[in-house]
């Protein structure tokens, strides 16, 4: 189903698509694990997409995306997630526990 969402055309032959599906995939049953609900597993997933494209389009490194992180986490920096509020409905139990996670 990720595949299909994601809008992977050749997942069979290219590394990169089934890198992403992976790490898609491992994010998203360990959402499930924890029992998020929809609003905080679409929150997490965002955060997870959030987090690859900093590495991805802003070529951050390991140290910056950090702090981004840090700073969605803390709910302020004015990052697309905070505004976003997918974050708010986190506990701070769960937030710990999605650092632990990343």
């Amino acid at each position: 189903m990720l595949e299909e969402i994601l809008n992977f055309k050749q997942l069979k032959t290219s590394l990169k698509e089934a890198i992403l599906l992976d790490y898609y995939t491992a994010g998203f049953c360990w959402a499930k694990e924890m029992t998020f609900s929809l609003i905080q597993l679409s929150g997490f997933m965002n955060l997870l997409n959030f987090l690859l494209e900093n590495l991805r389009d802003k070529h951050l490194t390991l140290g910056d995306n950090l702090k981004e992180l840090g700073k969605a986490m803390a709910g302020i920096g004015g990052t697309d997630l905070e505004r976003s509020g997918d974050l708010n409905s986190f506990s701070i139990e769960q937030a710990k526990a999605i650092i632990d996670y990343l």
